[in-house]
């Protein structure tokens, strides 16, 4: 074997590659074999940059795949990558020229396998289900009839119109629609703020509060209705004022939101109709309580009215009622003149039996003139008593109204004479003044002072004048009473004038003597002139 010198070398022939090439090449290749991939494995190391990229790796236990979840992908994943969780990532393996590497871009996430998720939901309703937002007893009743429905879901898709077709067919109401995302991971957040903001609206205000919300989706899997499992949706809907109805997925699917709800429709529509009743129905319904209530009134009417016949046939009819009493009183007036002329007759046999005489009035006058002198005996102790006390007191008022008289005109008389040189005094100080520049004021003024005096000292005088003549026994005297003396005692019992020889009356006018019954008579001068003497 003979070798060339000019024979080319093993591998010559290959052509050479660009790094950039290369890499180039094997991206193709690789997005080519394996442009739809289903990865199952452990969240690691999840971080997300300032850009809204969402970078994190797959694992198992023999290696680690990268991957990364652009922003506008990023927002759209079914459930959002936590560190140690495990799930099934759906996507596509790419490469990373710059740092020769592969990698998966991620489509979506969903938790890996669904007894993980119900584990994972289980546990998060058994924590929910002991803070007791799930019991029966905090629940409020649906309005029969809600002014305004509030519902909140998606604005495109076929659950608004149908829950706005059947409100329509059923009953129409108004109706506000918080459009939300109703998948992904927007889902929750803006499901919880749009039942607080319907809560928040103020009642009156110019965006109706609703009297009603309604939580609807349609059906879907349990990755799609994960968000209806998020604890924040079910803390609003438990702490909502405002009554909710659950409406998410088809009848065999159940969320968290189902147990938290005051109401659970199996349906979209189904919540439309639990929402209002049926106004063709409620408006028969009334119609027939309408129509029963005036049957009910008509066949009372007629009952009463059969009743009141019956009674009417059973009572008498007038003519028998007031006929019998009738015929008795024309009876009655019958037999009327004859018992009157009776009964004048047996007047007047009375009155003949009496014979009334003057026998009989002459008795009559005896007891009456026997009971008045009983009653006059009956009354002259007493009134004896009652005028010698009278008497006894005016004796005693008329001594001690004559001291205090004389007391008194004693005593005017002193302060007169007492008075009498200040008098002098003042009438010669008074002359002197007179001849002064004012003597002429002075000369004028000095008798009126003096006349004033006099006058109100005289007014005094015949005020305790007129006092004595009130008080004393003479005016009481002047009344009518007498006083009775026997010497100068006062005799007030008719027992002490009978054993007195002469007694002396005192009248208002003058004095008697007069000599008691059984006495001899004397003769006595009269002490007041023109008063005579009675024996």
């Amino acid at each position: 074997m003979t070798l060339l010198d000019d024979e080319p070398q093993t591998g010559a022939n290959v052509p050479e590659w660009r790094v950039s090439d290369l890499a180039q090449a094997i991206r193709r290749t690789l997005e080519g074999g394996f442009s739809f991939v289903r990865v199952r494995g452990e969240v690691g190391r999840v971080t997300r940059a300032s850009s809204g990229h969402l970078y994190f790796d797959l694992k198992d236990a023999n290696a680690v795949l990268s991957a990364v979840s652009w922003k506008g992908q990023a927002a759209r994943l079914t459930a959002r990558p936590e560190e140690g969780q495990e799930v099934v990532a759906i996507g596509r393996l790419t490469t990373f020229p710059p740092q020769s590497r592969y990698q998966m871009v991620v489509e979506d996430v969903i938790p890996a396998g669904a007894g993980a998720l119900m584990a994972q939901l289980e546990a998060r309703r058994r924590k929910l289900a002991a803070e007791g937002l799930f019991d029966v007893a905090r629940k409020r009743p649906i309005p029969f009839l809600p002014r305004v429905i509030g519902v909140v879901t998606s604005p495109q898709g076929a659950v608004i119109r149908d829950i706005l077709h059947r409100l329509r067919d059923r009953f129409p109401r108004e109706v506000l629609v918080w459009p939300v995302a109703v998948q992904g991971t927007t889902c929750a957040p803006e499901v919880a703020a749009a039942v607080r903001g319907f809560n928040a609206l103020a009642p009156g205000g110019r965006i109706p509060r609703p009297d009603l919300i309604i939580v609807a989706r349609g059906g879907g899997s349990i990755e799609d209705l994960w968000g209806f499992n998020d604890e924040a949706v079910v803390r609003a809907v438990a702490e909502s004022a405002i009554p909710v109805i659950s409406a998410v997925g088809h009848e065999t699917d159940t969320t968290l939101i189902d147990h938290a709800a005051d109401l659970r429709a199996p349906t979209p529509t189904a919540a439309a109709e639990l929402a209002v009743p049926v106004r063709a129905e409620l408006a028969e319904r009334i119609a027939g309580h309408g129509g029963r209530l005036h049957r009910g009134l008509r066949l009372a009417l007629r009952q009463r009215q059969q009743r009141l016949g019956d009674l009417g046939r059973a009572l008498p009819r007038g003519e028998a009622i007031l006929g019998a009493a009738g015929q008795r009183l024309d009876l009655l007036a019958q037999r009327l003149p004859a018992a009157l002329r009776r009964a004048v007759a047996k007047g007047r046999v009375r009155l003949g039996e009496a014979r009334v005489g003057p026998a009989i009035l002459r008795r009559a006058l005896h007891d009456g003139r026997r009971r008045l002198e009983e009653a006059d005996r009956a009354l002259q102790p007493a009134a004896e008593r009652n005028g010698a006390d009278a008497a006894r007191r005016l004796a005693v008022l008329s001594g001690r109204f004559d001291l205090a008289a004389g007391r008194w005109t004693v005593g005017r008389t002193e302060r007169l004479a007492a008075l009498a040189p200040r008098l002098g005094i003042a009438a010669r100080r008074q002359i002197a003044l007179s001849r002064t520049s004012f003597g002429r004021v002075g000369n004028s003024l000095m008798p009126g002072l003096v006349r004033t005096l006099l006058e109100r000292r005289a007014a005094r005088l015949d005020a305790l004048a007129r006092l004595n003549e009130t008080l004393s026994h003479r005016a009481t005297l002047a009344r009518g009473f007498a006083l009775v003396r026997s010497g100068d005692r006062v005799v007030t019992s008719a027992a002490t004038a009978a054993r007195e020889s002469l007694l002396e009356i005192e009248f208002a006018d003058g004095r008697l003597s007069v000599v008691p019954r059984g006495q001899a008579p004397r003769r006595r001068e009269a002490t007041s002139p023109g008063q005579g003497s009675l024996l």
